[in-house]
């Protein structure tokens, strides 16, 4: 059987200390995340946020993703993007992508109130683009809907994830 001790709080602390930090380091490592405000949020076709940043380490692999922030009053379950992406010394390359917001169920991303956040990963094809040189990346994102502008966006952005 266990007896506290004096001593027996200071370990315990110390233990659940370890604990927790350990635990923290299990999570995935960001490399980048960097949202955009929408003016007016009202996404033109014309407004093109562009996402700068640097890969050091070509030995692990990465997952991009796409970060969307709309309100109830979207219209749509999906969101059509292209996305430009350009390795260290190579010319952009676009990619064509359906972004899906909503199924039959609802929304699929997390609320807050009436305001939900998207956190879609994408699948770039590993023999089109990859993250094989050191050096600056840049991504763009152009919305692609048929409305233009497209009402209630009020934010997108992109984030990089070193996988596990």
């Amino acid at each position: 059987m266990f007896r506290l001790t004096k001593t027996s709080p200071h370990l315990l602390l110390a233990l659940i200390t370890g604990c927790c930090l350990w635990l923290s380091s299990c999570q995935t490592i960001d490399l980048y995340e960097r949202v955009v405000n929408i003016p007016k949020q009202q996404w033109q076709s014309s407004f093109k946020p562009q996402f700068k940043f640097d890969i050091k380490d070509t030995t692990v692999p990465y997952q991009p993703y796409i970060l969307i922030r709309h309100n109830e009053k979207y219209e749509f379950n999906n969101i059509w993007v292209k996305l430009y992406a350009q390795a260290p010394g190579d010319t952009a390359r676009q990619f064509s992508l359906e972004l899906p917001l909503a199924n039959n169920q609802g929304w699929l991303g997390t609320a807050m109130d009436d305001l939900y956040d998207h956190r879609i990963a994408v699948s770039l094809d590993p023999a089109i683009f990859n993250f094989k040189r050191p050096g600056q990346y840049t991504f763009t994102l152009e919305q692609i809907m048929r409305r233009d502008p497209l009402e209630n966006v009020l934010n997108v952005g992109l984030r990089i994830e070193k996988k596990p």
